[in-house]
């Protein structure tokens, strides 16, 4: 019967050392994991790329100043998407105008000012888990409370005469898409505060300087770059949503401009998924010219933000 060899494996006080490195093996399982992980990555990437070269390929010819300029038709060759621009900046300036402030200042609160109960872990419970929630039922929620109890014909209507959201309008989508948005910043807006040091805190107290002195002065300036990045994100995923917005009731056809945030809106993929849904191969071309105008106003609104968050982040 063979024993093992532990003879290279003894300790300088003379105890035998279990542990063996074993260190080809760890490299053989990392190299593998290595693989599999480009592989993946280069598989996600190419599929990516078929798809936007499909895309180019269709809406490019499509895409000049009249399909900038024009209203949406029943004909092809004269249907644009001015409307659906348009409404899309209207939403997304006020989500943002909405969404940033409320998601900075809540996180700012749980994580540096409220104090560690069972209250403040609720909340945080509820903030994660409301990340998750599909935006159906965010539209279905601004449906009840932004429509039917704060429109035209809500609760607060017959008691004051007043109307707040003006119905199924601009005001009502941004305040759902808010809704939608607001947990992501949260999160971001908590993830970066706990990224700062808690030297600096410290210093501060240790100075004489109050909390919300440390917070605004020291804190907040660094941690500024992550909650932009943080509100990036979820703008990004605000401008692609379609479900929450149809569940309010937004209009897919509309030939007119919104001229206040009670205004009737459309936004690019209710368009384009009126576009899509439509028989004839020329408005599935449209289609595809509306989703390069998407992806360009999505690129432009990130790069706008990102410049801004570079800019904050040098002058910290």
């Amino acid at each position: 019967m063979n024993t093992p060899n532990t003879s290279d494996s003894n300790t300088p006080d003379g105890k035998v050392n279990l542990f063996q490195a074993d260190m080809a093996s760890r490299y053989r399982t990392d190299g593998i994991f290595q693989a599999i992980t480009w592989t993946s990555i280069v598989i996600a990437l190419l599929i990516l790329a078929v798809l936007i070269i499909d895309v180019l390929m269709d809406g490019l010819p499509f895409i000049n100043w009249n399909f900038l300029s024009n209203f949406p038709s029943r004909k092809p060759e004269q249907a644009g998407l001015l409307s659906a621009l348009a409404g899309t900046i209207w939403v997304m300036v006020t989500v943002a105008v909405i969404a940033f402030p409320l998601g900075v200042g809540a996180g700012i609160f749980l994580e540096e000012f409220a104090e560690d109960n069972w209250f403040a872990r609720a909340i945080e419970i509820n903030i994660n888990n409301l990340a998750g929630v599909p935006s159906i039922i965010y539209g279905l929620l601004g449906l009840q409370v932004f429509v039917r109890l704060l429109g035209p014909n809500g609760w607060l209507f017959e008691l004051t005469g007043i109307d707040i959201t003006g119905g199924r309008s601009i005001l009502t989508g941004a305040l759902t898409l808010a809704l939608l948005v607001l947990p992501i910043i949260i999160v971001s807006t908590r993830e970066s505060l706990r990224a700062v040091p808690d030297s600096l805190r410290l210093a501060g107290f240790a100075l004489g300087a109050t909390r919300w002195q440390v917070v605004h002065n020291q804190i907040l300036p660094i941690a500024i770059p992550g909650i932009l990045t943080g509100t990036i994100l979820a703008l990004s995923r605000a401008i692609g949503e379609t479900a929450p917005l149809i569940t309010i009731g937004a209009l897919t056809f509309i030939s007119f401009l919104p001229e206040n945030l009670q205004s009737p809106f459309t936004v690019l993929p209710i368009q384009i998924y009126n576009w899509v849904s439509r028989p004839q191969k020329d408005f599935h071309d449209l289609a595809a010219g509306g989703i390069i105008v998407l992806l360009v106003v999505l690129l432009v609104m990130n790069s706008t933000a990102v410049l801004l968050r570079n800019k904050l982040q040098k002058r910290f």
